[in-house]
């Protein structure tokens, strides 16, 4: 099948969507993937996490609450 993708390739989609645009192809492959993978779905909600705490530790620092 064309949209199919293995678990290295679908992590490789993560990551890379995390910086930009996946192709419309991609991004219907990696849905794909993730409906059907429970390991990849799972790396991609600790990818989505990560991001979320990173964000949220550089701005840690930023709350200049009169300390």
């Amino acid at each position: 099948m064309i949209l199919r993708r293995t678990c290295k390739q679908a992590s490789h989609l993560v990551l890379q969507a995390e910086d930009t645009v996946l192709p419309i192809k991609e991004k219907l492959a990696l849905r794909l993937h993730l409906w059907a993978c429970t390991a990849c779905t799972r790396f991609s909600s600790q990818v989505r996490l990560m991001r979320q705490a990173t964000a949220r530790w550089r701005h840690y620092g930023d709350d200049s609450s009169g300390d």
